[in-house]
């Protein structure tokens, strides 16, 4: 089935939860999120914390498209391209 003219084709997505099961039932002492350094820190009254290190990635995703008639044609759409992460990865 042909897509209505103007609209693009995206995939769609399938949602990724992930649970942190180990810090249920914790109670949180504070949050602090350091821009400096990308990261949030969940601090609990245990002593413990729970940091998530944020990296901002660009995604572009390049397509070449007939405007001739007013309205957006897909001629050719190529793979997205990803920037490379700056931070070392994670096992």
């Amino acid at each position: 089935m042909a897509n209505p003219k103007g609209t693009h084709l995206r995939k769609k997505h399938t949602r990724q939860l992930i649970h942190f099961p180990q810090v249920k039932g914790k109670v949180v002492e504070s949050v602090e999120i350091d821009p400096d350094v990308e990261t949030i820190t969940i601090m609990f009254q245990d002593k413990t914390a729970l940091s998530f290190d944020v990296e901002p990635r660009l995604v572009v995703f390049p397509e070449l498209a007939n405007l001739k008639t007013g309205n957006w044609q897909s001629i050719k759409r190529w793979r997205a391209l990803h920037s490379k992460p700056s931070m070392v990865s994670w096992p």
